[in-house]
């Protein structure tokens, strides 16, 4: 082992796995779980015939930063490495790259896409695989992919189906699940283990070495105390009350205080209710102050301007259609406080101390002199935008030499960044010509990016795992891990919860560890039966919850203004999308931009998103899928049931409506359609 350069406790948690058994490997963010896995892999490889590797990730980047940095250097000279994700051409015949491959690293959907695909050139079956190393392996759970992935596995191990692959889990921590008792605790980590049939392991013996090799950062909590006055604050409480006497609350409905999550929970049940009673007045009440709770949460986190531009952005998007009373009161209400809005906003006696604290702890780091890198992690993708901006205008902070920008997560709109963007932003910083990233969560868990010797958290409200994932990155030595927030705050009493889940965590795996095997097997086994027959019982619950309806019986209204637009017959699934096939649906909607993809797919390309032609309500995007079928690619969020019995029902995901929704049948469409024989 010592030529492939691993440490002795890497040797040490690894020792099970070359025996052919099922582990998690439970190592701190920089601990070297990966090598290590490369290197159980090289092992597999060299002693298992027919061996086949698949490593799963769980986000489209890490599939390149694994290939790129860790199983091509290490394997390919000797062994079909390949890398498959979303972006590449070869998900579409993936069965084949697996037949060819010996090491195959891809995201969890392609290969669950894989295990249930019966087209040849697609499919592949477990049997087929003899290593299954699952990255960030503490998802495996509820409905996530790796979790749909791990079922299939646990279905056949309790039926006695061989052969199945050697499982290797990967993680930083598993955390407690949301368990504040041992017990609890000691049940999540159960489970994780039970979902990917492995035990739990971690370095004992070697304990000590792995403390040397990736020392815990200094912790630092930056207390400030609470705004002495918060005129702004108070302008936009009044403005909420205002649209609380407006919209006639329901007797029985209390809300909590404004500018909390509590709160925001409470508006977005409002808006439902709202939906299902036919109710718009308080349906569309609920969503404008959701939008004041945000500017209220922002405001408590960056600058009071930042907060009055949230609204602005929001109001100017509503100005031109206002469609009945309702919306005349609410965009009156903005637009005769906006004046003063902007003035409290700009008047810097009541600026937030926090953003005085993040300044100092920044100059801290880098008013010394020396080479430093930093990354501040912030809730939201807007979060990232002011704080960017705000360093950009900081006199003091571009003389102390701060190169900043943000590094958010990959997709569509101009709210994300292109995966290309992302790799260009980690080798900026990477080179040196960035030292201060601003991200979200995306930076805490998986990427390659270079030790920092400052990590802020600022403004966030995150588990424990999260917590751990982001204390990892300050590595470099002395470093430094600072939370700001408020005396007594919410940030501050979360930070300090998380630190006694963290503590929980540790003792809840330690249980789990000195369990006797029979002990250990017994309950593993009962965790299994208990999911499987679960699973089973809710797919039925969904089978008959779709078959209450007809498609044809159940009509789609648009969820902003309730104008119905079309019937569940309408709607076909082609390519994971749901589409309305019915050409008189294009006369509810007006077009907006040409959406952009960084990928191309087979048989389909994106065209321009749709909107509610009465209200503007956004519903979703058009696809020409086989260069002839323009087809609206419809998100069902964005729209509301209603039943024969007029009972309205909003849901979130398709898979959630009460119809079955249909293959599409694109013979049958152009036939329809282009009047073909």
């Amino acid at each position: 082992m010592a030529d492939f350069g691993l440490y002795t406790y890497q040797q040490e948690v690894v020792e099970s796995a070359l025996k052919g058994e099922n582990i998690i490997i439970w190592l701190p963010t920089g601990g070297g779980k990966t090598r290590a896995a490369v290197y159980v892999a090289k092992k597999h490889l060299e002693t298992t015939p027919n061996a086949k590797v698949i490593v799963l990730v769980n986000k489209v980047h890490l599939v390149d930063q694994h290939y790129n940095k860790e199983f091509e250097p290490h394997l390919g000279l000797r062994y079909a490495v390949r890398k498959v994700s979303g972006e590449s051409d070869e998900k579409d015949f993936f069965g084949l790259v697996v037949q060819e491959s010996d090491v195959v690293i891809c995201t969890a959907q392609i290969l669950y896409n894989a295990l249930i695909n019966k087209e040849e050139a697609k499919h592949v079956e477990l049997s087929d695989i003899t290593l299954l190393i699952i990255d960030e392996c503490h998802h495996t759970h509820k409905e996530s992919v790796y979790n749909k992935v791990m079922r299939l596995y646990v279905e056949k191990k309790l039926k006695g189906e061989k052969p199945l692959p050697q499982i290797l889990g990967l993680t930083a921590s598993p955390g407690t699940g949301g368990a504040k008792a041992l017990d609890k605790a000691v049940e999540h980590v159960l489970e994780i283990c039970a979902n990917l049939d492995s035990v739990i392991v971690s370095a004992k013996e070697y304990a000590s070495e792995l403390k040397e090799v990736v020392p815990k950062p200094r912790k630092s909590f930056k207390i400030v105390k609470e705004r002495l006055k918060d005129p702004f604050r108070d302008h936009l409480i009044s403005m909420m009350n205002s649209i609380h006497s407006h919209m006639n609350l329901p007797p029985d409905f209390r809300l909590k205080e404004c500018g909390t999550q509590e709160y925001e929970a409470d508006v977005v049940n409002l808006e439902q209710r709202g939906v299902q009673e036919k109710n718009r007045l308080l349906a569309q009440c609920a969503l404008h102050l959701r939008q004041y709770n945000d500017a209220l949460l922002i405001n408590d986190t960056l600058r009071m301007i930042d907060a009055y531009r949230s609204l602005e952005e929001y109001y100017s998007k509503k100005r031109n259609n206002p469609i009945d009373g309702t919306d005349t009161f609410l965009l009156e209400l903005f637009e005769e406080n906006q004046v003063e809005l902007k003035n409290l906003a700009m008047d810097s006696r009541f600026d937030n101390p926090k953003m005085d604290e993040l300044q100092s702890t920044l100059l801290q780091q880098f008013g010394s002199g020396d080479p430093s890198r930093a990354i501040i992690f912030s809730k939201t993708r807007k979060s990232t935008q002011c704080l960017k901006d705000w360093v950009l205008k900081n006199r003091a902070l571009q003389e102390a030499g701060i190169k900043a920008d943000i590094l958010i997560g990959a997709g569509n709109g101009n709210t994300y960044m292109t995966q290309n963007e992302q790799a260009e932003t980690i080798r900026n910083f990477r080179m040196g010509s960035l030292n201060l990233l601003i991200s979200t969560s995306v930076a805490e868990e998986g990427l390659d990016i270079p030790e920092c010797n400052l990590v802020v958290r600022y403004g966030l409200l995150t588990n424990e795992i999260a917590q751990q994932q982001a204390s990892g990155r300050a590595r470099a030595e002395n470093s430094q891990y600072a939370v700001v927030a408020q005396a007594g705050g919410r940030e501050d009493c979360r930070e300090r919860m998380n630190e006694y889940l963290e503590e929980l965590t540790g003792k809840a795996i330690d249980r789990v560890q000195t369990m006797t095997p029979q002990d250990f097997c017994t309950k593993i086994i009962q965790l299994q039966e208990m999911v499987v027959t679960c699973t089973k019982i809710e797919q039925r619950r969904q089978a008959e919850k779709r078959s209450r309806n007809t498609a044809s019986s159940i009509q789609l209204l648009c969820r902003s203004c309730f104008a119905p637009v079309a019937s569940g017959s309408d709607i076909k699934l082609v390519e994971n999308m749901y589409v309305n096939v019915n050409p008189d649906f294009k006369k509810h909607y007006t077009f907006g931009d040409q959406l952009t993809l960084e990928r191309s797919f087979e048989d389909w390309e994106p065209g321009c998103t749709i909107s509610c032609k009465i209200c503007s309500k956004k519903w979703g995007n058009e696809i020409k899928y086989k260069k002839c079928a323009i087809l609206p690619n419809l998100a069902i969020k964005n729209f509301v049931l209603e039943s024969p019995g007029q009972e309205r029902l909003p849901v979130k995901k398709w898979k959630d409506v009460p119809f079955t929704v249909e293959e599409f049948n694109f013979k049958e469409y152009c036939q329809e359609n282009f009047l073909l024989d």
